[in-house]
């Protein structure tokens, strides 16, 4: 079981940064690939990126892609999303997950954090 609760969320003018924090508990961090994904009000719930365990591999959503980054410290068991140049667009809740394998699938991932949410005003 690994539990995981996102911080960093905010308002935000567009053209601003913020950086997300996921903090895992227990003591398997490290076997697990992360994701972040996003839900804006009335659309599915979208891959923004992926990290593998090691961090040897990211993937990132074409969306955010040149203006997202995704990055883990293995001990400090948190995984971040570094969110720059964000757009009105870019508003929703953003969720971690932990999963065995990393992937831009949402089933892929067996756990999800209670997300946080991000607001960029235009």
């Amino acid at each position: 079981q690994v539990q995981l609760v996102e911080s960093g969320g905010g308002l935000v003018q567009a053209g601003g940064s913020l950086r997300l924090s996921c903090a895992a508990s227990g003591r398997t961090f490290s076997s697990y690939a992360m994701g972040w994904f996003r839900q804006a009000p009335g659309k599915e719930r979208e891959f923004v990126a992926a990290i593998s365990r090691t961090a040897g591999s990211t993937y990132v959503g074409d969306s955010v892609k040149g203006r997202f980054t995704i990055s883990r410290d293995n001990p400090k068991n948190t995984v971040y999303l570094q969110m720059n140049s964000l757009k009105p667009e870019d508003t929703a809740d953003y969720y971690c997950a932990a999963g065995r394998s990393l992937s831009t699938e949402r089933r892929a991932y067996d756990y999800w954090g209670q997300g946080t949410q991000v607001t960029v005003s235009a």
